[in-house]
């Protein structure tokens, strides 16, 4: 098997807590690249870390907020005039991304967005108990309790013989410890500490019900205030902008 480098481009909420990059995280195996949402500061990741766009064969969007998907427009613009693309881009989301991308870009670019791209946009519908493929990698949405309309989803990934779950933003479900179990890798959001949410995990809710659920490793993401306020006190693993895990 070959290696497979899973770099946390940006592990903040909608807000940036504590001054970090939107969600984004990249999924690098010799044969495929994909990455993981694409929220706004997108570029300042990649520039960050000296990571070039051209590799990525493609961007899976777990759900239709700006903070997962407001990067898309600078990154079509970086592909354009800064490291020039001429292969195809696939992006694989939720019904009704393709619109939605497209009126975000047009909005944000208007004379740009009106000039056709000189690389094509594929973009696919994901859809419960279908499986989809970007290149070696196979994809397996499930249902995330975020959003109901256009729905939010979380994946499993499989990819060279490992499995990596990625929550995507979500309150509890029953569908995760069954997700996580013998993941090589478990990325699960944790918005809150204290507060309860209704479209959001919280870390107290996480450690008693997912803890020991069964994966091999476990990464929380998309952090919010008040777990960065309480990141010295915590035991499960956080993520940070930069971080990287090898599989």
């Amino acid at each position: 098997m070959q290696p497979i480098r899973v770099v946390f481009l940006g592990t903040g909420d909608a807000f940036s807590a504590g001054g970090r990059n939107q969600s984004a995280c990249l999924i690098q195996h010799p044969q495929v690249t994909l990455l993981l949402d694409c929220g706004a500061t997108i570029l300042a990741s990649l520039n960050k870390y000296n990571i070039p766009t051209d590799p990525i064969d493609g961007i899976l969007l777990s759900h239709l907020h700006g903070d997962h998907i407001a990067g898309l427009p600078f990154l079509f613009l970086h592909s354009m005039y800064i490291e020039p693309r001429t292969r195809s881009l696939s992006i694989l989301g939720p019904e009704g991304l393709e619109g939605r991308i497209r009126q975000l870009y047009a909005a944000m670019y208007p004379g740009d967005a009106s000039t056709p791209l000189p690389f094509d946009l594929v973009f696919t519908e994901v859809q419960l108990r279908q499986k989809y493929s970007v290149d070696i990698l196979r994809i397996e949405p499930f249902r995330a309790k975020h959003l109901d309309n256009p729905p939010s989803y979380g994946y499993t990934l499989e990819l060279d013989g490992r499995r990596i779950v990625y929550t995507g933003d979500t309150a509890w479900t029953d569908e995760l410890p069954v997700r996580a179990k013998g993941a090589d890798l478990f990325i699960c959001e944790c918005s809150f500490y204290e507060s309860q949410a209704s479209s959001h995990l919280n870390y107290p809710e996480i450690k008693r019900r997912l803890a020991d659920c069964g994966y091999k490793k476990m990464v929380l993401t998309h952090l919010g205030r008040e777990v960065l306020e309480k990141s010295r006190e915590l035991d499960l693993k956080l993520a940070y902008d930069g971080s990287v895990v090898m599989l």
